[in-house]
């Protein structure tokens, strides 16, 4: 019975060891968040983007001007998508 039990409390201190051992921070600890930087740019707030022509999921491309009358245009860039980076 006792061999029992010391072979239990061995186990959960094996699984629980990895788990203790993890650092964790405090939010003293971590760095202050610094605001992102924006870009610099010619254009002004309000004024039309110039065209530019890209490559889409499907490898297709893709201009600016082929969304001309529609009343917004999102785009999107997701860094490191489907690589191995």
């Amino acid at each position: 019975m006792k061999k029992k039990i010391a072979v239990l409390l061995l186990l959960l201190a094996v699984i629980a060891l990895p788990a203790l051992g993890q650092a964790t921070t405090t939010p003293a600890q971590t760095k202050p968040a610094t605001p992102p930087v924006a870009p610099k740019t010619h254009l002004k707030v309000g004024e039309a983007a110039p065209d530019f022509t890209l490559t889409d999921t499907e490898g297709k491309q893709v201009s600016l001007h082929d969304f001309k009358g529609n009343k917004n245009v999102v785009l999107a860039f997701y860094v490191l998508a489907f690589t191995g980076g």
